[in-house]
Order: structure tokens, then C-alpha cells, then sequence
């Protein structure tokens, strides 16, 4: 998931070896963690860029009467 940081961290501290982004920056992690860095206030969501996907109806048209039969 993507997020943007909405805090700083403190100078020198890193996530997984690697220097946290900075206030404002975006940054791709896993959705376990954006859950949690969310929660606590220090990331926000960013949505996706592309529309969400419509779902297709299952139900076939069912055309003449119940019995199978024309009009």
C-alpha cells in the first residue's frame, strides 16, 4: 500500500536498514504495516490513481415466460 508520511521521524532512524521518507514524501509498504503506521498517525493513506473496477452483473436476461417458451 502506498503511503505519505505526515510527520518526521527523528533524524537517524530507519526501517529496514533504510532512512525513513520524509515529511510528505510517498513510499510503497507492506499493508500490515501502512495499517498500523496510519493508525498512529504518522502516514496517511494515498489512493490509487486508477478507477475502481465495475462489477458485472452474474444474472443472465432471461428472455420469454418462466416456462422456457416465446412470448
Amino acid at each position: 500500500m502506498r503511503i505519505r508520511m505526515t510527520v518526521a521521524m527523528p533524524e537517524g532512524a530507519t526501517r529496514n536498514g533504510e532512512p525513513w521518507p520524509a515529511l510528505g514524501e510517498e513510499t510503497d509498504v507492506p499493508a500490515a504495516d501502512s495499517a498500523h503506521l496510519v493508525a498512529a498517525g504518522v502516514a496517511e493513506e494515498v489512493p490509487t490513481k486508477e478507477p475502481p473496477r465495475r462489477r458485472t452483473s452474474a444474472a443472465k436476461e432471461v428472455r420469454g415466460s418462466a416456462d422456457g417458451g416465446g412470448p
